[in-house]
């Protein structure tokens, strides 16, 4: 009897013992895949499989990973996993503003790899939720963007305008890494690009509200880069 395929990925980069390795574990995982060697072969893929995700990598002949980014997100909203070195923090977050969901950092355990795309592909059940004002349902949470309310685990939480825009936005994004630029534009406009500050104040009132005591459990810091709503425990 064949296994269901839990959904289609695309791996870009052009070191085939990563691309090998990748591969193996993502089939054996149930996924189908392709391989491309660069960004230029990746928007060839695009175009003739259309796959569910797509993970790459950043330095690459032809076209490298951000400007592949950039050219993904022109024209669709398919999660992009970007695979990155431990000195790229600048290409890291030059990515995340092109377009990028999420990083897995190199050397990496196959586990984490995994762990990410299964959250990307639960991303994917709730993309034709930003489309409209439905009440937003995810994991804790119950959002209704007319009624501008909120409830965690059943209970209604009150939420200053500004948290309330901040929750929203980031819950219409699972699973995906916001750079405080992204963040601060969304928020405060291009003019809130100088004054980070803003966005710190703004997340710790809103954990203080949502988070349970202890350590954060929705809004998930990615140091230097940004913040990710986790709107469950991953498994």
């Amino acid at each position: 009897m064949q296994k269901e395929v839990l959904g289609k990925i695309l791996v870009v980069d052009d070191e085939s013992q990563i691309t090998r390795v990748v591969r193996s574990a993502l089939i054996s995982n149930g996924y189908a895949v392709e391989v491309a060697i660069d960004g230029i072969s990746a928007l060839e893929k695009l175009a003739e499989w259309s796959p569910d995700l797509v993970i790459t990598d950043l330095s690459m002949p032809r076209m490298d990973g951000i400007t592949l980014c950039s050219e993904i997100r022109a024209q669709s909203n398919l999660p992009i996993l970007v695979l990155s070195v431990r000195d790229q923090e600048d290409s890291k977050v030059k990515a995340l503003d092109a377009g990028a969901d999420d990083y897995v950092t190199k050397p990496f355990s196959i586990e984490e790899l995994l762990a990410r795309v299964r959250a990307h592909m639960r991303r994917l059940r709730f993309t034709s939720i930003e489309q409209g004002n439905a009440p937003l349902e995810i994991g804790d949470f119950r959002i209704d963007p007319d009624k501008r309310s909120i409830e965690v685990r059943g209970q209604e939480i009150h939420l200053s305008p500004k948290e309330f825009d901040l929750l929203f936005y980031m819950a219409q994004r699972p699973e995906r890494v916001l750079t405080h630029r992204k963040l601060l534009i969304a928020i405060w406009g291009a003019r809130a690009v100088e004054q980070p500050e803003s966005l710190r104040v703004l997340v710790a009132m809103l954990r203080k509200k949502i988070e349970p005591e202890g350590e954060p459990r929705y809004i998930i810091n990615d140091p230097w880069v940004g913040y990710r709503f986790q709107p469950e425990k991953m498994p």
